[in-house]
């Protein structure tokens, strides 16, 4: 592989690993957000999903530029968003002007969950696809750790008033290095291929390419999908032949953030401390959060062609079942007083189900998603999958702080265990297996009949 492949992917999966980072570091101010702007439980949530409504925003509207101004230019407005949002976060005393800079920093997060993975896939050459486009979810998962351990060092190390401004500054350090090793990256060859630049795409494909019979294979592999491509818009998305795949994509979509993830990656400190532990503990018991998430995200991704899709879920949702009703009747034993011990069974609940959410939905629903949908929709279908996903991070990060002070954390985890209920009878019932079927089989065995969709 060339060294110009392994820089480009490593610079774009930077971008995934502030996506990460900038998701996860709000878990640690949420008391002192509370405090600094005299926030009720719906004003913390709201505060806290605003950023997400962002991330829905960008999610929308990343597509068409990328598509007009190309892929690096796009990183580099996202790394632009990320610098804005992580300063006027760390600096603004206005709560309206503080909403407004996590919004920004979400726009940012959303447009780089679609550009991120599209460089990766358009830099790397087929041979390479899949291990370097999933070296961003890799990273993002790696940002998520390192935004627990920062928050962590900066809560032991700086007083508790100005310690959440630095939690969101020191985001802008990351996105300034990724801003200047774009410069050092090329525009990806597909994007310059299409548009009016075949030579200069040919060029970088070229250098690109470790052999010559790699070189051709990627540019008649660009030329390929791109006359294909020709045709994409002329094909109806929300047909009777395309119902079963776009339900798909909504389930697997709506169930990963109605299994709580998103609100136990956000809130896991003050569900920590709010079952017994101190705030100093809650704080590194997350950094151990994020770690399980990191390895066991590892372990999925290293198996996933080998036990499919459908058997992750599968395991992924005992899991689920496992460790959210556990959480929930120690929750609901030990509710109102907690102890130190508790908080350790409560540790061991979320270490338990973050496993399971690694290994299960978090390593299958972007390859799943990506899988079902013939290549003729499959940008829309993509769409399609990251709206649902994020609207429902946002109505659960939103709902959670009222549901938890209206009616204590047992029912908060009962209420995803139910959703969890569905999600196994789903697996068990409905979701095919994907792992190795050529796309045209994949058509067939999900019903979608070709010459009909060009209705």
């Amino acid at each position: 592989m060339r060294p110009l492949v392994i820089r480009s992917a490593i610079v774009a999966s930077l971008g995934g690993l502030i996506f990460g980072f900038d998701t996860a570091v709000i878990s640690g101010t949420t008391e002192s957000l509370t405090q600094e702007f005299n926030l009720s439980a719906g004003g913390l949530g709201f505060t806290v999903a605003v950023a997400l409504i962002g991330t829905i925003v960008g999610a929308l509207t990343a597509g068409a530029p990328a598509d007009r101004y190309g892929r690096k230019k796009m990183l580099f407005f996202i790394g632009a968003l990320y610098v804005v949002g992580a300063v006027g976060s760390a600096v603004t005393t206005d709560h309206i002007l503080f909403m407004i800079f996590r919004f920004l920093g979400g726009i940012g997060v959303g447009m780089a969950s679609v550009c991120a993975p599209i460089y990766t896939a358009e830099i790397s050459p087929a041979a390479h696809r899949g291990r370097l486009v999933g070296l961003v979810q890799f990273n993002i998962v790696l940002g998520i750790l390192l935004a627990y351990l920062s928050n962590y060092l900066i809560r032991i190390a700086l007083p508790v008033e100005v310690a959440w401004r630095w939690m969101f500054g020191v985001m802008a350090l990351p996105a300034i290095v990724f801003l200047l090793l774009l410069l050092t990256v090329p525009e990806t060859p597909r994007w310059l291929m299409s548009n009016g630049q075949d030579r200069k795409g040919v060029e970088i494909a070229r250098r690109l390419c470790a052999t010559e019979a790699e070189f051709d294979l990627e540019v008649s592999e660009i030329r390929a999908s791109l006359a294909a491509a020709e045709n994409a818009p002329s094909v109806r998305f929300f047909t009777a032949q395309h119902r079963r795949v776009i339900l798909l994509a909504v389930a697997i979509a709506a169930f990963n953030q109605l299994s709580g993830i998103n609100a136990i990656l956000y809130y896991a400190p003050e569900v920590l401390t709010r079952a017994g532990a101190s705030t100093n503990a809650a704080f590194l018991m997350s950094v151990g959060v994020g770690l399980m998430n990191l390895v066991a995200t590892m372990a999925a991704l290293s198996v996933i062609d080998r036990f499919g899709r459908r058997r992750l879920m599968l395991v992924g949702s005992i899991g689920y079942l496992i460790s959210l009703g556990f959480l929930s009747g120690v929750m609901f034993y030990y509710e109102p007083v907690f102890t130190p011990a508790s908080s350790v069974l409560v540790l061991i609940g979320l270490l338990v189900f973050i496993a399971a959410h690694a290994f299960g939905q978090g390593a299958v629903i972007w390859v799943f998603i990506s899988e079902i949908f013939p290549n003729r929709i499959r940008g829309r279908g993509q769409s399609l999958g990251s709206l649902t996903h994020w609207v429902f991070a946002a109505l659960t990060s939103y709902a959670f702080p009222p549901v938890i002070v209206a009616l204590g954390g047992g029912w908060a985890f009962l209420i995803f265990f139910v959703c969890m209920i569905g999600q196994l009878i789903w697996v068990l019932k409905v979701m095919p297996e994907t792992k190795g079927v050529p796309l045209e089989e994949m058509e067939e065995q999900l019903g979608i009949v070709h010459h009909r969709t060009s209705a």
